[in-house]
């Protein structure tokens, strides 16, 4: 029965396992001299397409992921930047200006988003044009507005005009649209500036690029950024000139950086690391080759018989070579049923990050081992215990189709994707249960934006392991013995009139030297059809302990999936040991799933957070087939901003770097980060390993056939 031809969306949740900074991440892939798309232009100061502190109407490369440091006369800003769709851009800045005595303090740091989209796209001799909002969601410091556009002439001139709102027309004004107000949100945050969109003095800017080679770029700009707050009140730099000059020079594809001379007075200086999901940074896979299918002897047709069944040791015997095969792939079989006609595989794939090339391997190597007569084989993932899904394939397609050309999409049109619940378990294979797995790793963890001490961290050495010890029945836990760290450092203490929920993080930090991260016991099963579930127990993270039960609803043909989850958590001691303290709430959410297409997840989770408060959390996440995973989510609640504080309520940036992307080998490991401009006690989510949704998407049909042309890999 064909498979759904519809395109499969994948998520992966954060694998557990030696988790790094994304910034380590971003400096490997850098070191590697990855091949990555040319860039429509370079990045400006502010992170963004543009000329040196002024932005321009082109877009990045679609899925273009960047980090830019950059730097003049005391302010510093970290910019994260990404390509959402190939016309929308996002991106979130951390500044500081260096003795500015804002806020209470002598450096003051701001956080801020932006977003861009491209009206037009350049054609003959129409230029790119780009409307920009920046810092709509921040404490309006840097905000502005901005409409641009931007011209090639030939391959070597670049030049780009446009006007400019807020921060973008406080110089050289040629008018005013009404009159811009202040924000009314005070110094928290975290809402949408709109009253100030578009509104107020109305300036020009301009930029010229020229490249004389391929590496260098000359640039030359006029600003309409007045930079009044810090150059007139604050005497922190003499804006004693509109222009600004510079230079900036390719070290690789992936790594630019610049030098300038800026508003008559001050020097600034540059780096961006540029990334792009799209591409690998290294180049090809250093995994063993696979085995090619091999024919069964078509000239002894009439052998194909059935008799080998009547002798119980011939099942034995293919049952233990099968295993031995599979482990040779560096997966585990866990049953297998074999018939005259059928074979039936449970496999743990512990390997092979795209899924796909797990079944196809497995089937591969069937071809070996099976007798002849043996037509139809179904290869049933299994994760923590439980059957995600069944691909079945006939013998003679894989036989028929393996050196075709178009032989990806015959056997993926071949291929059978049911649900498994009913799957016949077979065998239990040995040494599949129980089964102990551990390992020791270092560990880095970074907190930042406090205003005293903006990069905090800890490194040391964390112990995990598992016990297997029946199928769906799950032992686990992980302890951590930091090394180093500068947590103590900071003073800071929480000021929320919530329950503390999250906001006391820096205490756990400090008063935790071994800790005891999780230690639970979960029980994973399968309802019926379509339908599976969780029950889970301990020490569940880092500031919780409790009871957790969750089912899921998921056809593995389907793009929606819903599921509900409900808890009875208590707060652990700051120690990280065994005590917990007298907080204690029951919590739970429905979710909601929805894969929109092309890579787009949405989802929606509603119901009571960790602190009491109710609300839903929306999120969309942009996934590649490669396993790279960007996206952001929002979290709002019946906790009013006062009572929410800075920030007013619950948002981040989170991304996700599969290690096979980086090394060029095959794993299932993955690192990545959170990334939370402020993290209060509105809107917290308990935070623990193995939800439903996350296990078991990766082998439902609209995944599979997004990484599918790795099936003869």
């Amino acid at each position: 029965m064909p498979v759904s031809k519809r395109y499969r969306s994948r998520q992966r949740a954060i694998v557990r396992k030696g988790r790094v900074a994304a910034l380590t991440c971003c400096a490997v892939a850098a070191s590697t001299g990855s091949v990555l798309p040319e860039p429509a232009g370079s990045l400006n100061l502010y992170g963004v397409p543009g000329t040196i502190d002024m932005p321009s109407g082109e877009s990045a490369p679609d899925a273009q992921l960047s980090m830019t440091l950059s730097s003049f006369a005391g302010i510093q800003r970290t910019n994260l930047s990404f390509q959402l769709t190939d016309r929308i851009s996002a991106s979130f800045r951390y500044s500081k200006f260096k003795d500015l005595n804002l806020g209470g303090y002598v450096d003051y740091y701001d956080r801020s988003f932006d977003i861009r989209f491209r009206l037009l796209d350049e054609g003959k001799y129409m230029p790119a044009v780009t409307v920009g909002l920046q810092d709509f969601l921040g404490t309006g410091y840097s905000s502005a507005e901005y409409v641009v556009a931007t011209k090639n002439l030939g391959d070597k001139v670049k030049v780009s005009a446009g006007l400019g709102w807020g921060r973008f027309g406080s110089h050289g004004s040629i008018g005013s649209i009404g009159t811009r107000p202040d924000r009314s949100a005070g110094d928290l945050g975290g809402t949408l500036n709109t009253a100030q969109w578009f509104r107020g003095p109305v300036a020009p800017f301009a930029g010229l690029q020229f490249a004389p080679t391929d590496k260098l770029t000359l640039k030359f700009e006029y600003s309409s950024d007045a930079y009044t707050l810090e150059s007139d009140s604050r005497d922190l730099f003499e804006r004693a000139s509109p222009f600004n000059i510079g230079a900036e020079y390719k070290l690789s594809d992936s790594f630019h950086v610049g030098a300038y001379y800026m508003y008559g007075s001050t020097l600034g200086f540059s780096a961006s690391l540029i990334l792009n999901p799209k591409k690998p940074a290294l180049p090809g896979s250093n995994a063993k080759a696979p085995l090619p299918v091999k024919p069964r002897d078509r000239s002894a047709l009439d052998s194909w018989g059935t008799e080998w069944t009547a002798d119980p040791a011939n099942t034995d015997t293919i049952r233990r070579v099968s295993a031995e095969a599979v482990a040779n792939e560096g997966m585990l079989l866990e049953h297998m049923q074999v018939t005259g006609n059928t074979a039936t595989l449970r496999i743990r794939n512990t390997r092979y990050d795209a899924e796909p090339m797990a079944i196809g391997r497995v089937m591969r190597a069937m071809s070996y081992i099976l007798p002849p007569s043996v037509e139809v084989i179904s290869v049933v993932p299994v994760v923590n215990g439980i059957p995600a899904s069944a691909v079945t394939i006939r013998r003679s397609d894989l036989e028929r189709f393996e050196n075709l050309p178009d032989g990806t999409e015959q056997i993926l049109a071949a291929a059978e994707i049911t649900d498994a619940a009913d799957q016949p378990r077979g065998i239990e294979a040995e040494g599949a249960y129980p089964r102990l797995s551990w390992a020791i790793e270092p560990y880095a963890t970074i907190g930042v934006f406090d205003p005293r001490n903006p990069v905090l961290g800890d490194v040391g050495l964390r112990a995990r392991g598992s016990f297997e010890v029946a199928p769906g029945f799950v032992l686990s836990g992980s302890v951590t013995q930091r090394v180093y760290g500068n947590y103590d450092e900071s003073d800071r203490v929480s000021d929320s009139v919530l329950p503390h929920v999250r906001s006391d993080a820096l205490r756990y930090a400090q008063e935790g030297s071994t800790v005891l991260e999780h230690l639970t016991a979960s029980y994973y099963f399968r309802p019926g059809k379509d339908l599976y579930g969780r029950v889970s127990a301990g020490y569940l993270e880092r500031m919780f302990g409790g009871v957790s039960a969750e089912v899921l609803w998921k056809p593995v043909d389907s793009r929606l999936a819903l599921g509900a989850e409900a808890n009875w958590v208590k707060q652990r001691d700051f120690d990280g040991g065994f005590g917990f303290q007298d907080y204690s709430v029951v919590t739970g959410h429905v979710s909601a799933y929805y894969a929109l297409g092309n890579g787009y997840l949405t989802s929606i989770q509603a119901g009571r957070y960790l602190a009491g408060d109710w609300g839903a959390t929306v999120a969309l996440d942009r996934e590649f087939a490669n396993g790279w995973k960007v996206g952001a989510f929002a979290t709002l609640t019946d906790v009013s901003h006062e009572d929410f504080g800075e920030g007013s309520f619950d948002k981040g940036i989170r991304v996700e770097v599969p290690l096979s992307w980086l090394l060029g080998k095959p794993t299932t490991s993955t690192t990545g980060m959170v990334l939370r401009p402020l993290v209060r006690d509105g809107g917290q989510m308990l935070e623990m390993e193995g939800r439903l949704y996350d296990s078991v998407r990766d082998y439902h049909s609209l995944e599979l056939s997004r990484e599918w042309g790795m099936f003869w890999r």
